[in-house]
């Protein structure tokens, strides 16, 4: 187990936990930038580690049985992204109903712009096809394991072969993550990052006691 990178991922956890705080108490852009520096100092500690042990980092010891359960090629699809963006302007509508039919705007994930929905539908429409492009390297490496029958193969370049598809899944994270934060407004894309942030938080919590009571 890549014991450095655990460490980190334990402490990034924890100050991902504080930020997250900060941007409800503060709601400020500051913040705002500091958590997204947060998930790219993530994820270029995350490539240090796949270049030094793939293998370890995709079975990513260091997550809880939960995370792992859900994860698509180490870590969240990409597509859940848009997923939380829909569901909590659904929720934000729906509680703000009365004051949309006088007329009011809350300026929340719940008040996107027709414009906003379109670009969102086809940022999302561009993810999927990048997932399923990545989705099927994997697949074509995984399923070129009859290699590893030949006596002569080379098990460290096979697994080399990893560290591209590794990379290519995170890359597509941060730019969907990116992405989506420049389609919203100072005050939805807090929101987002409010949300998308509990989910993790959320699920690592919920994994870690489950793994608790299993042990």
């Amino acid at each position: 187990m890549n014991t450095s990178f655990t460490e980190f991922y334990r402490k990034w956890f924890e100050q991902l936990q504080e930020m997250v705080q900060r941007l409800k108490d503060e709601h400020n852009e500051e913040v705002m930038d500091k958590v997204m520096r947060q998930h790219q100092d993530y994820y270029k500690a995350k490539w240090a580690a796949v270049e030094t042990d793939p293998l370890c980092v995709f079975l990513s010891p260091w997550t809880t049985t939960l995370e792992r359960s859900l994860h698509w090629i180490t870590g969240w699809r990409p597509t859940t992204a848009f997923h939380l963006i829909y569901t909590e302007s659904s929720l934000l509508f729906e509680s703000h109903i009365i004051d949309i039919l006088h007329g009011l705007r809350t300026g929340d994930l719940g008040d996107l712009t027709p414009s906003q929905f379109r670009h969102v539908s086809d940022l999302q429409c561009d993810t999927v096809k990048e997932e399923n492009a990545i989705t099927e390297e994997l697949s074509e490496w995984q399923d070129s394991a009859s290699e590893m029958a030949d006596p002569d193969m080379e098990m460290n370049e096979k697994i080399i072969q990893l560290v591209p598809i590794i990379k290519k899944a995170d890359d597509l994270r941060l730019t969907t993550l990116r992405s989506v934060v420049s389609l919203l407004s100072k005050q939805q894309a807090i929101e987002f990052l409010i949300v998308s942030g509990e989910l993790l938080i959320g699920i690592r919590s919920w994994g870690t006691n489950q793994d608790r009571s299993t042990s």
